[in-house]
């Protein structure tokens, strides 16, 4: 089994620490509803633990939510609320939107402000190790006290200086220090600590709780390519030489960004879609297709064409899942297919060819199907290595008796205008049986199939 590792920018042989799997993947940062861009993470480091599973692995995941931040802060003011209740609010809207993904919690969800008193600990190691040092009620980390500063990123320090758009002033040492604890604003929450009331910087709060919950070494840290630099790399740099022990995280993988045209979904910009906006008009299945339909390090574009292909393609998972065979009996080779499955995860969680298998083996089961084989057996692999991939394959709701029957007669009807020729009709008639809330397929055996979909 083997990961690319952006810290090696190859891939590597996976070989964890010991028999448990300990995983991080950095959370979100609750002052308004998940977006597509926060599902495609999500669901990608879900496969991955599930797979680890499949796999024969225990993993252990913990996953932060960043419940203080100066985006909080700002919407709580808009609102007129307190940053508590803002957070609270729209850290339930995420763990509902996770559920609805079928996206497993992770096994410890630490909130930031419930870990400040380990932060203020870490960051007084930091200081006594001349790491980092107070100023004016802030304290900051010395990057240049760091030589291999920028291995994540690849980066050298000197460049990133030269680029860095901050002035020198008199709180910071250097330009390029980051802060590890904000001193106190008029109106801001803030905590007491031993250098004066603040709150804690963005970048400490993930090696705390790291630390804390998985100990020195991970085996996986993960999270966008959007956070390899500064975040993940201010971590690597203040855990390291907080712990003196490296490596900190051996595995760093790193998902693509979801894009709307030529620029990444994300809040600041305001050109995003809402996982509930998205689960209002497709199901969690679709939603899943069309993430893992590329591989997890590609950039992922979003088109309403694309995702009623998705939706499309997880409608025929379904009937192949579902649709009954007969008694004659058949060897299936499953052994083949999941030995596929396992080769196409095994390079670097290739979800794309594993998307693929599972739909060569659903095409099998209908043709099987029609011709009257017994068709349980492969179903069952279907839905376990399905399962893997975190697709549930369910039908979503049955039509009423009513329903049933105009949607049968529509059916009808259009193979007749199919068998005339007369293509703009049928198309027609397809998009009123759409309406009904059911999409169609033609096969090449020429027969039709049903699928009920979520309205």
């Amino acid at each position: 089994m083997k990961v690319f590792n952006t810290l090696s920018r190859k891939k590597e042989e996976f070989l964890p620490q010991g028999d448990e799997v300990k995983m991080y993947v950095c959370g979100v940062t609750p002052y308004d509803d998940a977006h597509l861009g926060h599902a495609m993470s999500y669901i990608i480091f879900d496969v991955i633990r599930r797979y680890l599973q499949f796999r024969g692995y225990k993993v252990r995941c913990v996953q932060n939510v960043t419940d203080i931040d100066d985006k909080i802060i700002d919407r709580a003011n808009q609102r007129h609320v307190s940053t508590h209740e803002l957070a609270e609010k729209f850290t339930k809207s995420f763990f509902d939107d996770m559920e609805a993904l079928n996206v497993h919690l992770a096994d410890i969800n630490p909130r930031a402000t419930e870990e400040i008193p380990r932060m203020i600990d870490m960051i007084q190691g930091l200081i006594d190790k001349g790491y980092a040092y107070p100023a004016e009620g802030s304290v900051y980390f010395r990057v240049r006290n760091v030589p291999d500063y920028g291995k994540l990123s690849h980066r050298s320090l000197d460049s990133m200086r030269a680029g860095a758009s901050c002035e020198l002033g008199e709180e910071k040492e250097d330009p390029m220090d980051f802060v590890l604890w904000k001193a106190s604003k008029p109106g801001e929450p803030e905590w007491a600590s031993p250098w004066g009331p603040g709150r804690p910087g963005w970048h400490i709060e993930c090696s705390a709780m790291s630390l804390t919950y998985l100990g020195e070494t991970l085996d996986i840290h993960g999270g966008g390519q959007d956070l390899v630099f500064p975040h993940h790399e201010n971590e690597i740099a203040q855990s390291e030489s907080f712990t003196g022990v490296k490596p900190f995280a051996k595995y760093w993988l790193h998902n693509g960004l979801v894009q709307l045209g030529e620029e990444k979904m994300s809040k600041s910009l305001g050109n995003l879609i809402t996982i509930k906006e998205a689960l209002q008009k497709y199901s969690a299945d679709a939603l899943r297709i069309f993430v893992l339909s590329s591989h997890y390090r590609s950039p992922l574009t979003y088109s309403e064409e694309v995702i009623e292909g998705a939706e499309s393609g997880a409608e025929r998972l379904r009937q192949a899942a579902h649709c009954e065979g007969g008694e004659k009996q058949i060897d299936w080779e499953l052994q083949a297919s999941r030995e596929w499955f396992v080769k196409a995860m095994d390079d670097d969680f290739n979800t794309a060819q594993a998307i693929a298998i599972l739909f060569d083996l659903a095409r099998d089961i209908n043709r099987m199907s029609q011709e009257g084989y017994d068709v349980a057996p492969a179903q069952q692999v279907l839905l376990e290595l399905g399962g893997v991939l975190g697709l549930k394959l369910e039908f979503l709701r049955a039509l009423d008796p009513e329903t049933e029957a105009l949607v049968k007669n529509l059916v009808e009807e259009r193979s007749k205008l199919r068998k005339a020729k007369q293509w703009q009709q049928a198309d027609e008639i397809r998009n009123k049986i759409r309406e009904l809330g059911v999409i169609i397929e033609d096969t090449s055996f020429g027969t039709v199939r049903l699928w009920k979909r979520k309205r």
